[in-house]
């Protein structure tokens, strides 16, 4: 009698229960190994539908056994491992050791348990996945004009088509589809990947893999809260010639530029000008290596695509040096790591093009800084072109140089200066320095807003007056003179008792300050009472007391004869004449001087003097 045992991969092929249902199988003997089921028990159970299908395939088995003239029977015992096995290791050698004693053929889908088994003097049938056999359904979905389909459980199938300058999402089907269609997608695209499509990321619940020009990524539950497959294709294949862009640009992108960033929009056309500008240094008769993570560039047969050696990408820049290329292209640039891998491999002489998700230039650019020290930053990145709808849009340059920064004027304030400049019209757009521990990013054209001074008054003025106000909002009236904004409840605490904090801050910040309520009219240490028209001055240092009757609050005596208002808060308490002794008196019993007195001592009284 033929005896078969079938391993976890066979199982879950669907072979087994195929050649059952065929009669192919008929008066077998078909051995489940025990620590199979214990594998697809333990992977069932930790979210793995590959494994809850292989765990049906199993039940399909016992219930067709009657019908085909086979017998099953589960057989083993539970794998023990030694010391250095892996646990699929373990159950491998289980899985022979239990063919070798039924003098039976092994059923298996991994070519190197084949091997194994082979060796070992078993027969062998290797079994070709049920998604191997022909072309995966989900082909069907595209067409000339498909960039992407989105199918998920629940939903109708989705396709965005078109050219990235103009995408629409439309219905790729009329029927929604059920879990069923999403489990037997996933199933074939889990063939796929058992059948010579390792995948690029493999995580329960998550995976993603290449398979031809298609980048598949597949989620399920615990990850995603429902199944969902996502199938991405490039559209358009173009060459460097192709692009509509200045004769200076397309001469440096070809020969001068070795530092090459590329940012954009996801969708916008980024890994096409990628592409392009490698298969053009290959014909140039360079040598070109990508870095990619899935590996989804469409490319010459003479470019080799690099992934994650060993999980990460700084193993797979040891490999690239080397093999010594001329240019690598890094698809996509993301973690931290990976902007230290792409700065170790330009540094070390390697011409770079970089992929980066960002909404600007500049966004790309900033992406860089805090990942790799300032200085290194011009000797990384010479060129950033950001691509919008497939076509090149903005360009800048990227260089240092040790200057003054622009807006500044004292010659001992020069430092290095990383200059950001248009392309085209070599004209600066932003600098970036190092200004005490902070990295300043300023613009300097003409319609980018504030000079260097003003910025960097505004940015240092917000960041101290932030201990007090969550939002303050800082406002440059003229050089040395700020206007701040701040929430009406802080405003005292800020001009501080007799105004003593506005003066050690205006000394601290060395600027001219108007604290005002945010959104309210601008004042001078406190707002402008509701009669207006008074002349209201800055709030003064005093000294407060009592005396018989009175509530006195003394100020300098130069201010005798002026008119006093003392604010609670940013409210007018009381208002007096100072007398000729420098003093303001308020009967102890009157509301103000109550009031006064109550506030006191939590700081919100400030004394304004206006002219007499």
């Amino acid at each position: 009698m033929l005896k078969i045992v079938a391993d976890a991969g066979a199982i879950a092929s669907g072979e087994v229960a195929r050649l059952m249902g065929s009669g192919e199988l008929g008066g077998a003997g078909i051995i489940l190994p025990v620590p199979v089921i214990d594998e697809l028990y333990a992977l069932a159970a930790s979210g793995d539908s590959r494994a809850s299908r292989a765990l049906g395939e199993v039940a399909r088995i016992h219930s067709l056994a009657a019908s085909a003239g086979a017998s099953v029977r589960v057989y083993g015992e539970k794998v023990r491992r030694t010391y250095g096995d892996t646990e699929s290791g373990a159950v491998g050698t289980a899985v022979r050791s239990i063919a070798i004693d039924n003098a039976a053929t092994l059923y298996t889908a991994d070519a190197a348990q084949a091997d194994a088994a082979r060796a070992a003097g078993l027969d062998v049938r290797l079994c070709a996945p049920e998604g191997g056999r022909s072309r995966p359904q989900f082909l069907a979905y595209f067409d000339d004009s498909t960039m992407s389909v989105h199918l998920k459980e629940g939903m109708a199938p989705m396709a965005k088509r078109g050219t990235p300058a103009s995408v629409s999402l439309v219905r790729a089907g009329e029927r929604a589809l059920t879990r069923e269609d999403l489990d037997a997608a996933l199933s074939e695209i889990e063939d796929l990947a058992r059948s010579g499509h390792a995948p690029d990321i493999e995580h329960p619940g998550a995976l993603v893999l290449q398979y031809e020009s298609y980048r598949i990524v597949a989620t399920h539950p615990p990850f995603s809260e429902a199944r969902e497959i996502t199938i991405v294709h490039p559209t358009v294949a173009m060459s460097l010639a192709d692009y509509d862009m200045p004769d200076a640009l397309r001469q440096r992108l070809a020969e001068g530029a070795e530092g090459i960033l590329i940012s954009g929009a996801p969708g916008s056309g980024k890994s096409t000008l990628a592409s392009a500008l490698a298969n053009h240094y290959n014909a140039s008769s360079r040598t070109v290596k990508t870095l990619e993570s899935p590996r989804d560039l469409q490319l010459d047969a003479g470019i080799t695509q690099y992934s994650r050696l060993d999980g990460e990408f700084s193993n797979s820049a040891d490999m690239l040096l080397l093999v010594r290329p001329d240019y690598t292209v890094f698809d996509e640039v993301r973690r931290r790591e990976d902007f230290e891998v792409f700065a170790d491999l330009r540094l070390s002489g390697v011409g770079m093009v970089g992929v980066v998700h960002a909404n600007s230039p500049l966004d790309a650019i900033q992406r860089f800084i805090g990942k790799i020290e300032l200085g290194i930053i011009p000797h990384v990145l010479d060129t950033v072109v950001f691509v919008e709808g497939g076509r090149v849009g903005s360009v800048y340059s990227v260089s240092m140089r040790v200057k003054v920064p622009s807006g500044m004027t004292e010659q001992d304030l020069a430092r290095p200066v990383i200059e950001i400049k248009n392309f085209e019209t070599g004209a600066p757009v932003y600098e970036v320095y190092a200004f005490g521990e902070e990295n300043m990013i300023v613009p300097v054209s003409e319609d980018a807003g504030a000079s260097g001074v003003d910025y960097l008054a505004q940015e240092r003025v917000r960041d101290v007056m932030r201990r007090y106000d969550n939002d303050p909002h800082v406002e440059v009236l003229a050089p040395g003179s700020v206007r701040v904004g701040v929430s009406k409840p802080n405003i005292a605490p800020i001009i501080g008792r007799g105004g003593t904090n506005i003066a050690a801050l205006e000394r601290e910040l060395r600027v001219h300050i108007d604290i005002v309520e945010r959104g309210g009219a601008p004042g001078r240490g406190a707002p402008e009472p509701a009669g207006g028209g008074a002349d209201i001055g800055k709030g003064v240092p005093f000294e407060i007391s009592e005396a018989r009757a009175f509530l006195i609050l003394e100020v300098d005596r130069r201010h005798a004869g002026s008119h006093a208002d003392v604010y609670s808060g940013s409210e007018i308490a009381a208002s007096s004449r100072v007398d000729r002794k420098g003093r303001i008196r308020l009967p102890r019993h009157s509301r103000g001087a109550r009031e006064i007195a109550d506030a006191y001592s939590e700081g919100r009284i400030s004394v304004v003097i206006s002219r007499s």
